[in-house]
């Protein structure tokens, strides 16, 4: 691995780590209860773990369909075995999809605007 390799993993590992950080604090002052540092940090390496096999799982799907980019496909066939994970990235693809459609009419519209001027 190379340095700039190690580097930005250090950096994403030390976001991952103030946002489980906040959320740790939230939720404790949300339920009165205290998380030790200890804990803070345990639930960041999971969650970094997780992210490290979610990416490998990704490329692996992409890599199988022989494309070199990943597609929201991949990411709905690595929800599969969490029902509630798999239910919100499906709703959230359909937004995006209807998103990128409205944009399309809209361009579409704006285009044949001005064509007829």
């Amino acid at each position: 691995m190379a340095a700039g390799d190690d580097e930005t993993k250090l950096r994403l590992k030390a976001t991952i780590h103030f946002t489980v950080g906040r959320i740790c604090q939230n939720m404790s002052e949300e339920y009165r209860r205290k998380l030790s540092r200890q804990v803070v940090a345990a639930i960041t390496e999971t969650t970094f773990g997780q992210c490290e096999i979610f990416a490998k799982d990704l490329e692996a799907f992409a890599k199988h369909a022989k494309r070199c980019t990943v597609s929201a496909d991949d990411v709905k066939l690595l929800a599969r075995r969490s029902t509630a994970l798999s239910t919100h990235i499906q709703r959230k693809s359909e937004e995006v999809e209807q998103e990128q459609k409205a944009l399309k009419k809209k361009k579409k519209n704006k285009d044949a605007d001005e064509s007829k001027e």
